[in-house]
């Protein structure tokens, strides 16, 4: 895609897309990627003897691209060297951003970037300000290629003595990038233990905590990370950072107690752990449902409890502008802060001494809504067709829509509708369900109000 239009495109082409809002754009980058994706998976090449069906090819290229992890075939074994290239490479686009990896690209080829695309990037990665976007970019390539190529080298320790120098050194940037981009990926599945995960791996600190580490620093957005490197005191960070810094540490540390509490004594899971083996894996259990996707234990075999926990975690996701899903932790905490205002009667609503504008607050309360909706309607189409118990379809719709992709185990029997309907849920989930409903949404002209309706009352609650 190139992203100077002016000085590559007629504005009659490419869909009038010097028509399309900035959102629009965005939408349709993400479609053509995974239809380019799904047309590369389809190929013979792609795969290890059969040859991937077009709705399952869908299925991976959207989820690759989405980076959610849900699959239909084992990564390793079902792909070929070509095809696990190929979502590799639809993970780093979908989790830096489309929008991002043109404008590296425009950079690249020495571009000129017009005001019309510096709004598009800055509504792809959520910045506040307009000004600075292109030196955003750039410096978000940088610190991803640091993160990654640092997370490579740790697990390439371990991975290299087991499978060889090169296939260790494909398999350490494969999962490295897999992990900062909370895509869930993994190609350590083998004959006889397919979808494993990182289940063999579950008493090995170095590989679960650089995993861990490398999901939490990808969840927690480039907003932050520059605010930290510019900002030394925590309280001179902007409301934004320690609102996701804070709801973070709390989500962490409490699902963390609550796996230990409840998994570690569960002799099919972390019952039969050390004490350390139960922390480190009860820690890994409450990073992963932050949008990563990966599981160091079998879910299957987890308490359902510790599913509707799991549930739970994966709706909040992460912060704006990062590399996760679900509604975010700042919308949640919009939402739970409006909920505490209402309880003590306050017109307004207040934010670590900080007003929360009303737009936000409606934003926060329109996510939120839609996400439950889309969650729902994927649920009960999961349920009509039979596909597992009701926590296990509510927990893949879930995993579906936060872009998470750990599963029960009903992802590769799943029936075509309900694939199309998981297809279409990580779609949501990727761009933002508001996003996509202003995406599709006809544009009209904005009409200034004339006149207001008189009051009405209504009781509720």
């Amino acid at each position: 895609m190139q992203i100077s239009y002016k000085s590559s495109m007629h504005p009659n082409r490419a869909f009038k897309i010097l028509n399309f809002s900035p959102t629009q754009i965005i939408v349709v980058g993400f479609i053509i990627l995974i239809l380019i994706g799904t047309v590369l998976l389809s190929l013979p090449i792609s795969s290890n003897g059969q040859r991937a069906s077009f709705i399952n090819a869908l299925f991976t290229a959207t989820s690759a691209t989405c980076v959610t992890g849900l699959i239909v075939h084992d990564t390793n074994t079902f792909w070929s060297p070509f095809g696990k290239v190929v979502i590799i490479l639809l993970i780093q686009i979908g989790g830096l951003g489309i929008m991002s990896m043109s404008t590296i690209f425009a950079i690249m080829m020495r571009r000129s970037i017009g005001m019309k695309e510096r709004l598009i990037i800055q509504e792809s990665i959520n910045e506040f300000s307009l000004s600075g976007v292109v030196r955003t970019i750039k410096n978000i390539l940088i610190f991803t290629l640091v993160i990654e190529t640092c997370g490579a080298i740790i697990l390439a320790t371990q991975f290299i003595p087991v499978y060889g120098f090169f296939n260790g050194i494909f398999k350490s940037f494969f999962h490295a990038i897999s992990a900062f981009c909370n895509a869930g990926f993994d190609i350590l599945g083998q004959e006889g233990s397919k979808f494993a995960s990182l289940v063999p791996y579950q008493n090995n600190p170095v590989i679960i905590l650089t995993i861990s580490l490398l999901i939490i620093i990808g969840g927690l957005g480039f907003i932050v990370w520059k605010d930290l490197v510019n900002t030394k005191k925590f309280n001179k960070l902007s409301l934004h950072s320690r609102i996701v810094l804070i709801i973070t540490t709390i989500l962490l540390v409490s699902g963390t107690i609550f796996f230990l509490v409840l998994e570690g004594s569960n002799p099919k899971t972390m019952g039969s752990m050390t004490i350390g083996g139960k922390l480190l894996n009860s820690f890994f259990a409450s990073v992963t449902p932050r949008t990563a996707g990966f599981n160091s234990v079998n879910i299957t075999d987890m308490k359902d409890a510790s599913h509707f926990m799991t549930i739970i975690l994966m709706f909040i996701g992460a912060a704006p502008g990062s590399t996760g899903g679900g509604i975010k932790v700042t919308t949640f905490g919009v939402i739970i802060f409006t909920l505490i205002s209402s309880i003590r009667g306050n017109s307004e609503v207040n934010m670590l001494n900080r007003r929360v504008p009303m737009s936000i607050i409606t934003k926060s309360i329109s996510i939120t809504t839609i996400s439950m909706f889309v969650i729902i309607i994927t649920t009960m189409v999961l349920t009509l067709n039979h596909e597992g118990t009701f926590l296990a379809s509510l927990y893949e719709a879930t995993s579906a829509f936060a872009t998470v992709g750990v599963s029960t185990g009903i992802t590769p029997t799943l029936k075509i509708s309900s694939k199309i309907f998981i297809i279409i849920t990580m779609f949501l989930g990727r761009v933002g369900p508001l996003s996509a409903a202003i995406a599709f949404t006809l544009k009209r002209k904005k009409k200034s109000n004339l006149y207001n309706y008189p009051e009405g009352r209504i009781s509720v609650g």
